[in-house]
């Protein structure tokens, strides 16, 4: 072994540890510590607020020993990891050192950092009251998860999978207990479920199980995949489209089912996820496929909620008979696709920053007239329109209960899915690509910018005016407040984050972004902060999304260089 395998940077160690003390000292700060240290993950045994600390030291020994130990023997493994680890508890440690001289002074930390608390102390100490000793226990803890990832490291690949992925589908499982619960509750009897989860929480013995589980799933899935694979491919061409055919069928019974395996509030969250995955889809046109960045589109989605509001009260106090919401609901998508017409003319000229920063402009000129007297007579101005009738079938059916309006917002899905896939193969579609990758050569090639840059415009406003107006049937009132620039920036985010170009990726970025935080009602008052943190580490680590289209994979990898054989 050589000199350069065996020398163990301290420094670097040393800086490591520190820098991922840094990043669990701004956690505590921010108060996601104390404000998560009641959601428990595994009942008595970890909650999220101690996952939040225990990270920052697993992220020290990963980092550790993939730079700074590579090839060293696996006592500097055990020691450098260590020291990584301890020195990640060090910083918030330190605060409360401070906390304590400052308390003998009369004075106190907690006037300029209000988060660090008693209570904050109570978690990173485990409980103990004497400082000296709880400073100790957090350093040993911090220690032996960092080292722990060298014995991980150990373990041949496959394993190394087969562990990590368990524990975390554990923890996975164990957040979202509570929604678990209501799938399992038709299925498992009152007796088996309550074994399982207690508190909102995985029990320990349920713990155990999901991770001898989801651990041999993770191991035996390749050789699954693997005979799945020459299953079907023994299979005739028709058999096998026929099986696609029984899998589409399967997929859309989930979806017909999946509001009546849930409660009426996990159904409420399952509309807004289909809302956002509606806008998703219409901005990946101008966004995805024709890289017109679109910071506006909360005015399409503006223009359809207010015309389904006024046209089916009329007036705003609702005192008249309106339109149906059936007639309304094309009306609101030509409303918005008029909208997005009459708006992209001025800016066919424009790119990039200057294209955004215009957009943005056009969707504030819509909050500001719909508080303005102006059109206060029309659209209630600040108080909005109010006393909108739910969507109803003659009378019939009516779809005030979100379980039956989750249908509406599904066909609406379908609906926009199928014009999207349609237009992702069309010639239209592959000119809007064009354009996306260097407008000149498209203009060199023969398209017409002026005629496709407007389709882009219009047809993504559809999908905007389609989504406001189920929105406004759906909530029953219409305020300007409820169209702030955050309605764009997160339609905007769930196309970053699930892929450009990427319809599986819009949907899965939808559950994540939206869904989520609506189900973990504890992260809404750190939205903001979660999506920028998301976002930076979306950029760094995986630019093309979780779930990123063939053709944007390419675009972004195709400078890497890859060792192929020579045939």
């Amino acid at each position: 072994m050589t000199e350069a395998t065996t020398h163990t940077d301290w420094r670097g160690l040393v800086r490591i540890g520190l820098i991922a003390g840094v990043g669990m000292l701004y956690v505590a700060a921010v108060g996601l510590v104390a404000a998560f240290s009641g959601r428990a993950i595994v009942d008595g045994v970890i909650t999220v607020g101690r996952l939040l600390l225990f990270i920052p030291s697993v992220y020290a020994g990963v980092y550790v020993v993939r730079q700074n130990l590579v090839g060293a023997a696996m006592g500097p493994r055990i020691l450098g990891t260590a020291v990584a680890g301890a020195l990640s508890a060090v910083p918030l440690a330190l605060v409360f050192v401070l906390e304590a001289l400052f308390n003998s002074q009369d004075l106190s930390l907690r006037e300029v950092f209000v988060n660090i608390s008693p209570a904050l102390q109570d978690v990173l100490f485990y409980g103990q009251s004497n400082l000296l000793v709880g400073i100790l226990l957090t350093l040993a803890v911090g220690a032996a998860l960092a080292t722990s990832v060298v014995f991980l490291f150990a373990l041949p690949t496959q394993f190394q999978q087969v562990v990590t992925r368990a524990l975390l589908y554990t923890l996975v499982f164990g957040l979202f207990s509570e929604l678990f619960t209501q799938i399992l509750r038709p299925i498992l009897p009152s007796g088996i479920l309550r074994t399982m989860i207690r508190n909102s929480s995985l029990t320990p013995v349920a713990a155990v199980g999901v991770v001898l589980v989801s651990g041999a799933l993770v191991y035996f899935w390749p050789t699954i995949k693997a005979n799945n694979k020459a299953w079907k491919e023994s299979k005739s061409a028709a058999q096998q489209t026929q099986i696609g055919y029984v899998n589409i069928a399967l997929g859309v019974l989930v979806l017909l089912a999946l509001p009546w395996m849930l409660n009426t509030f996990l159904s409420d969250v399952a509309n807004t996820v289909g809302l956002y995955i509606m806008m998703g889809l219409g901005l990946n046109i101008a966004v995805g496929m024709a890289g017109l960045l679109d910071l506006g589109y909360l005015t399409n989605y503006a223009v359809g909620a207010y015309v389904m509001g006024v046209l089916t009260t009329l007036p705003p106090d609702g005192s008249g008979a309106g339109l149906p919401f059936w007639v309304v609901l094309p009306l609101c998508v030509l409303a918005a696709m008029f909208t997005g017409f009459f708006f992209a003319l001025p800016v066919l000229r424009m790119r990039g920053d200057y294209l955004a920063i215009a957009t943005l402009g056009f969707g504030e000129i819509i909050r500001v007239l719909a508080i303005s007297d102006w059109l206060s007579p029309v659209i209630g101005g600040a108080q909005g329109v109010l006393y909108i009738p739910k969507p109803s079938i003659f009378g019939v059916i009516n779809f005030s209960d979100p379980r039956l309006l989750y249908y509406i917002i599904l066909a609406g899905c379908g609906l926009v899915l199928y014009v999207i896939w349609r237009l992702n193969n069309s010639r239209m579609g592959r000119q809007w690509m064009a354009i996306r990758e260097d407008e000149d050569v498209a203009e060199a090639m023969g398209i017409n910018l002026v005629k496709t840059k407007v389709l882009a415009f219009t047809l993504s406003a559809a999908a905007g005016g389609l989504a406001g107006g189920i929105f406004a049937a759906k909530l029953g009132t219409v305020f300007p407040q409820s169209f702030s620039v955050f309605v764009s920036i997160n339609v905007l985010a769930v196309i970053i984050v699930g892929g450009m170009g990427s319809i599986p990726g819009i949907i899965v970025g939808a559950i994540v972004l939206i869904g989520l935080p609506e189900v973990l009602r504890e992260f809404n008052e750190y939205r903001q902060l979660i999506y920028g943190a998301l976002l930076v580490w979306m950029m760094l680590r995986r630019p093309e999304g979780l779930i990123p289209s063939a053709i944007r994979q390419r675009e972004l990898h195709s400078g890497e260089v890859v060792d192929e054989p020579i045939a």
